[in-house]
């Protein structure tokens, strides 16, 4: 009798010979035994690395997994690159790399020499659950799709000043990326995106570092439930387009919390800033819905400036800021929308037939605030009777008041957003190691004019 074979395994076999090979291979530790194993693996196999080191740098031209056996703690094996390039290159599709600690790469920026490297034609690479230690660039993903980059700790460097640093994450052109449950400290920025599309970062923490989120041109992309903890800038989204930005945490960063740069047609609600400099920096950013968020205790609670128009404010929260708001126009600004605006924490308000609207409009700056702002000298006449009366004759007669920001439906609550204690701790702890580093890179940095 002449067994048929069904045409769909015969079709498998022909274009996937090594894929019933696929098996788990156990590599001991020693000079030359991963490169060794990895040129004589079949597509699909897993490769178990036993405790130990390992050495680095290798290649995954084709699918294989490299598990060491641990955990983002670092207690899996480790594999070690010498000191040139990436310890790990990906270039072929479905490589997984998990439970190693990853450390040994090179120092030079022209080269991007990371812990991984994630090249094109690396789709669907999965890096997750790894430690990466004292790598120039932890995880560079520079033209693979559908990459996740999932619960890993990457400490980057500290031995040269911040802007020279590396990136936790750096992705170019990959679109499809997920970044969730990372946890980044050290280095420059958390993650940077110089070009993406269809991008999501969830879930990530961010200690010690220029910029948590640094976005250039990232389109349709999400970024949300990431905490940012005693950075010099937590979220910067520049140039992009259509962002969800949600749920995030910025405390004690020091310039912004929130950052929106030439930045349009977004979604951000349900942030939470806490003592910056400024809340919130919106920098020529148009069509942007601003809903739910709370903004407290910053020098400043928004800084709004060069033409950002059409932009609708409500539902949020400007609490024990020293300045709510800056901007400076000549024109009234409406911020509330279908007759909901937002909590302005030093609005002597009542609501008399209680329904969490206050029963008078507000007026968050005044002619003073704009002598203020474009001459910082005339601080010294705060207190003098001539402001006090500038102040009063503008509250007597609105007339005289300059164009600026009216909330004509100021909320009687702000919203409540908790904050884990443990995050505060976190925040203290990251303030503190900051100023012990005593490097500090601001002079350098390119938004500190705005």
């Amino acid at each position: 009798m002449i067994r048929r074979v069904p045409l769909a395994l015969a079709l498998a076999a022909c274009l996937l010979p090594g894929l019933a090979a696929a098996a788990e291979r156990a590599v001991a530790p020693g000079p030359g035994t991963l490169a060794a194993a990895i040129a004589t693996a079949a597509p699909g196999d897993v490769l178990k690395l036993s405790p130990g080191r390992h050495d680095g740098p290798v290649i995954l031209d084709k699918p294989l997994t490299l598990d060491g056996g641990g955990d983002a703690s670092g207690n899996g094996a480790e594999l070690v690159g010498n000191g040139t390039g990436s310890v790990i290159t990906i270039t072929g599709p479905d490589a997984v790399v998990r439970g190693l600690l990853i450390t040994g790469s090179g120092s030079a920026h022209q080269t991007i020499d990371s812990g991984v490297q994630i090249k094109k034609g690396g789709d669907r690479a999965v890096v997750a659950d790894n430690r990466l230690v004292g790598n120039l660039y932890g995880v560079d993903v520079h033209g693979g799709i559908d990459v996740q980059v999932r619960g890993n700790h990457i400490e980057g460097r500290r031995d040269r000043r911040i802007n020279d640093r590396g990136n936790g994450i750096y992705v170019w052109t990959s679109p499809g990326l997920v970044a969730d449950g990372n946890v980044i400290d050290w280095g420059r920025d958390g993650i940077l995106v110089t070009i993406g599309r269809k991008l999501t970062f969830t879930n990530n923490r961010f200690t010690n570092l220029r910029f948590a989120v640094h976005y250039m041109y990232a389109h349709d992309s999400v970024v949300s439930g990431n905490v940012s903890l005693g950075n010099h800038l937590g979220y910067a989204l520049m140039y992009s387009e259509r962002l969800k930005v949600h749920d995030n945490i910025s405390l004690h960063d020091r310039a912004q919390g929130l950052m929106f740069n030439y930045t349009n047609n977004g979604d951000v609600t349900g942030n939470l800033v806490r003592n910056a400099d400024k809340c919130v920096f919106i920098y020529n950013a148009h069509r942007n819905i601003i809903a739910n968020n709370r903004f407290e205790g910053c020098a400043t609670g928004i800084h709004f400036t060069a033409g950002s128009e059409r932009n609708a404010l409500t539902g949020n929260g400007f609490v024990g800021n020293r300045n709510q708001v800056k901007y400076v126009g000549t024109r009234d600004i409406e911020w509330s929308v279908e007759g909901r605006g937002n909590y302005w924490s030093d609005h002597p308000a009542f609501d008399l037939n209680g329904d969490g609207i206050a029963d008078s409009p507000f007026r968050p700056n005044d002619l003073m605030d704009h002598v203020l702002w474009s001459q910082p000298a005339a601080a010294l006449l705060t207190g003098a009777p001539v402001v006090q009366l500038v102040r009063w004759s503008q509250s007597a007669f609105p007339a005289t008041l300059p164009g600026g920001v009216v909330d004509s439906f100021p909320l009687m609550a702000p919203p409540v957003i908790p904050v884990d204690p443990s995050d505060e701790a976190a925040a203290a702890v990251a303030i503190a190691a900051r100023a012990a580093q005593g490097i500090e890179d601001e002079q350098f940095d390119p938004l500190k004019a705005h």
